[in-house]
């Protein structure tokens, strides 16, 4: 399994980006998406993630609100549509897959994961 993240860039505070992270490979079965991000001198951290399946999603509290998962099944690909960017959700956004019908906050949990996208929010 391999994901490509893409759409980070820079942006004004209060802004918009759509990340997205492409799924490719042989997958079977349920399995989860979710996004981590990791500011500098900072742990990574956890954003969101989608079921495949069912589309059950789940946020971060940071994120709550602001943040938008959804998923399109024939392309494969995970979106990430953020609003109201903020200075404090500057970092470098990865995506992950799990291979299990459940989402996960840990990234302990995920089996694979795409290279990072850079957001940058100014003030």
């Amino acid at each position: 399994v391999q994901l490509q993240a893409s759409g980070g860039g820079l942006v004004q505070a209060g802004g918009s980006l759509r990340l997205s992270c492409a799924v490719s490979g042989r997958f079977f079965g349920y399995y989860a998406v979710g996004w981590f991000r990791q500011a500098p001198k900072k742990e990574r951290e956890f954003v969101a993630a989608i079921t495949w399946s069912g589309g059950s999603t789940v946020y971060a509290d940071s994120v709550k609100g602001r943040f938008t998962l959804s998923r399109d099944n024939v392309k494969n690909t995970v979106y990430l549509q953020m609003n109201s960017l903020k200075p404090e959700d500057t970092a470098l956004y990865y995506c992950a897959f799990r291979v299990s019908y459940y989402t996960s906050n840990k990234d302990n949990d995920y089996d694979y994961w795409g290279q990072g996208t850079q957001v940058t929010v100014s003030s």
